[in-house]
């Protein structure tokens, strides 16, 4: 079973400004998702019910799963010492 998986034009932009070793894992993490969007470490967001994230490292990858659709959609990739989402 192969998941379709989009990604958002800004968690494209924090991949390309992520450092070339975590880009390298991120990329990797991103194909995994496509055959297992549950492997590793991801807890779902409180109060969301689609909403999830998973832990690479110092990052966080934040998305959104239609199971009825097998679509994963990358919401954005965040730096774990950062603030904001």
């Amino acid at each position: 079973m192969s998941w379709t998986l989009r990604v958002a034009h800004r968690a494209v932009k924090a991949l390309k400004r992520a450092p070339a070793k975590d880009r390298q894992r991120l990329v990797v993490v991103l194909g995994e998702m496509q055959v297992d969007p549950f492997s590793g470490d991801v807890v779902r967001l409180q109060g969301e019910l689609h909403t999830w994230r998973r832990r690479v490292g110092n990052y966080r990858v934040f998305f959104e799963i239609s199971a009825d659709q097998l679509t994963v959609d990358v919401l954005g990739i965040v730096r774990r010492t950062s603030t904001t989402y």
